[in-house]
């Protein structure tokens, strides 16, 4: 087997418990149609979705203050166009767009060949995207609607088939559970909507995001393109050096593959040199290791701001929605049954749950209630602020952000 093969399959191979997941779904969801016996059955997604998203709209507006465009649209995605869509999440650099959608389509078809010209065009970029597919794509089957460009995604090929296959796997008589489950499902849904109608009302953040994620998907390019074009024996030193899982020198590609993902900041700076890094303005990388990759330095330290910009900022959208979410839903059936019937849960666990987006929001929220929202698009915390939000609650907010004070 070729090199360029082994990493194809290596990368299909991390998301085969997705996979594998997908195909179990699929199978379940045949085997139920023809069974006879099973003769219940559920409003599809787009009815029952376009019955709840004005009410969810205006359950936004109550809470938040802020009304959710009318523009907003609607698209129902199959499997293989919502994986697609999580492509375009990436927000790769401009010059690697088409790179990165060649890449999840192949994914998305489990197309080795497709993977291998992927890796055979551009190495550098190949190394840094497919670390998004295996986080992207591994938990689809968790991902019922996603936010892009004025439009909610819904992923039709769970929110259709999860409903069946719980009450077929409850078992006769399947009328007995159908009202429950079917709540549930409403329940689902009406979750979903309001996330991604809250996010559709975070273009400010939506914006900061994007960039900051962009230039940390630079910063990544041009270190892997620095790894690549490391000579054969610093390589082997550097590895050695690292502890890294020896790789004969007929894989020169594997070799530098493993320090680049060692090596790539986002694991390096985050998982060995700790995540209080998050909230540093320098840092400091062992000087064995600079000296055997130039600049490396230089880009950890470029990298830390948009980074540390990502990571405050996406932990407050999905801290607002959350927050939201457990506000509007609290007293709602329907949510009550989906956390029982889908995720076999309650309320009282679901609410308690830590999470520190949604602690930071309730923080703020304590202080200035409905309006915390407006102040959290205009002016999003940084990292030591989403750490300490007393620390975000002392700031003057009227000056916009201050990621780095």
């Amino acid at each position: 087997m070729s090199e360029l093969k082994e990493f194809a399959e290596a990368l299909l191979d991390q998301i085969s418990v997705e996979t594998n997941e997908e195909k179990v779904i699929s199978n379940l969801s045949n085997q139920i149609n023809e069974d006879s016996s099973f003769t219940v059955s559920f409003e599809s997604v787009e009815s029952i979705t376009e019955k709840l998203f004005p009410k969810m709209a205006e359950k936004v507006n109550e809470f938040t203050g802020i009304p959710v465009s009318i523009d907003l649209k609607t698209e129902y995605l199959g499997l293989e166009d919502f994986k697609r869509l999580k492509g375009k999440k990436v927000f790769a650099t401009n010059n690697s767009i088409e790179f990165v959608n060649r890449l999840f389509d192949s994914v998305a078809k489990n197309d080795t060949d497709g993977i291998i010209k992927s890796i055979e065009e551009n190495t550098a970029k190949f190394l840094v995207y497919s670390t998004y597919v295996k986080s992207y794509l591994s938990k689809i089957s968790t991902t019922y609607g996603d936010f892009l460009n004025s439009t909610i995604f819904l992923n039709k090929f769970i929110l259709s088939n999860y409903p069946q296959i719980i009450l077929y796997k409850q078992g006769h008589p399947y009328e007995r559970n159908f009202e429950s489950v079917k709540s549930g499902y409403i329940g689902a849904l009406k979750m979903t909507i309001l996330e991604e109608q809250i996010h559709s009302t975070q273009k400010n953040l939506q914006e900061i995001n994007k960039t900051a994620a962009i230039n940390v998907n630079s910063i990544n390019e041009e270190l892997a393109k620095i790894i690549l074009n490391i000579d054969d024996k610093t390589a082997t030193v550097l590895s050695d050096y690292l502890q890294l899982p020896v790789v004969p020198d007929e894989f020169p590609i594997a070799k530098r593959a493993n320090l680049f993902f060692y090596l790539n900041p986002d694991n390096f700076i985050v998982n060995v040199l700790g995540p209080d890094v998050m909230t540093y303005t320098h840092v400091e990388i062992d000087p064995k290791i600079s000296d055997m990759v130039p600049n490396i330095t230089d880009i950890y330290q470029r990298w830390l701001l948009p980074i540390q910009t990502h990571q405050s900022v996406f932990s407050t959208m999905e801290g607002m929605a959350e927050f939201a979410i457990k506000n509007i839903l609290k007293d709602d059936v329907d949510f009550q049954n989906y956390l029982t019937t889908f995720m076999g849960t309650d309320f009282s666990s679901y609410a308690v749950q830590k999470n520190m987006g949604k602690d930071f929001t309730e923080k703020v929220f304590e202080k200035f209630g409905k309006n915390s929202f407006k102040i959290l698009l205009e002016s999003p915390p940084s990292t030591k602020e989403l750490k300490d939000p007393e620390i975000y609650l002392k700031r003057d907010l009227s000056t916009g952000s201050s990621f780095l004070k």
